[in-house]
């Protein structure tokens, strides 16, 4: 467990990491519309961080497999779950959801984040999976504090989406962040109130509902990255790094 707790200078330090990874997502939020390539909003990110002193984690990540990720930015549109290759092939069309997830290291600290954005005017069943994804983020988040488990977050999140008619995805989780892109502990966004693992304060961690407009069965795609849905149906995804206190958490990508 010790190893997961941060020293109040390392939290700072991902704080700072942190305010840069949201600064850069949220400006290449902006450049979503239709006509444009997701590899031009991956070139945008890499060279935002990088103007910032930061470094992209996901560019590489998993060179040990021999399939790394080529990418600065995981751009994941429609069906997509998380993971999505950039493209200059993919050009974004009118009525499109796409996910944006991002990491970065910043002094030898790493913080990750993402968020879903329309492109152009979508329809009124994909307004309302964004807003659920975002709210289930926030509802799990509120149960979040020294002493709440794990289970307590999974329950918050599956109970809030699932009221609300979509499902959530079981087989993608969050995690622990800072020292390296993933670590422990697993979080995953269903699970029994009062089981699993322990936060602590101090601890950094990668929250991140995925739901589902339809079933929450996934598959990987033949490129070794791409996660989708089964059945085709509509995904989003909203992630954020914390640092969990006495009496809650503290957004650290903000």
């Amino acid at each position: 467990m010790s190893k997961l707790i941060k020293k109040n200078e390392e939290i700072e330090i991902m704080r700072q990491g942190g305010r840069i990874l949201a600064e850069v997502l949220h400006l290449v939020a902006t450049e979503v519309k239709p006509g444009v390539s997701t590899a031009y909003l991956n070139d945008l990110a890499e060279k935002l961080l990088k103007d910032r002193g930061a470094k992209p984690s996901f560019l590489h990540y998993g060179k040990e497999t021999g399939n790394p990720y080529p990418a600065t930015l995981c751009t994941s549109v429609d069906s997509a779950v998380v993971h999505g290759l950039p493209s200059s092939n993919i050009i974004l069309q009118t009525g499109q959801l796409v996910g944006l997830d991002v990491g970065c290291w910043y002094q030898g600290l790493c913080t990750d984040m993402a968020i879903t954005v329309a492109v152009g005017k979508i329809s009124s069943q994909a307004e309302k999976l964004i807003k659920v994804t975002k709210q289930a983020l926030s509802v799990g988040l509120a149960v979040i504090k020294d002493g709440a488990t794990v289970g307590d977050f999974g329950q918050a999140v599956q109970v809030y989406v699932e009221k609300q008619g979509f499902s959530v995805v079981k087989q993608m989780v969050g995690h622990g962040v800072g020292y390296a892109v993933h670590e422990d502990p697993p979080i995953p966004n269903f699970g029994q109130a009062g089981q699993g693992l322990k936060f602590k304060t101090g601890m950094t961690v990668a929250l991140e509902p995925m739901v589902n407009m339809g079933q929450s069965d996934i598959k990987v795609l033949s490129d070794g990255w791409t996660v989708v849905t089964t059945d085709g149906s509509l995904s989003a995804h909203f992630e954020v790094t914390v640092a969990v206190t006495d009496k809650g958490c503290e957004i650290l990508t903000k």
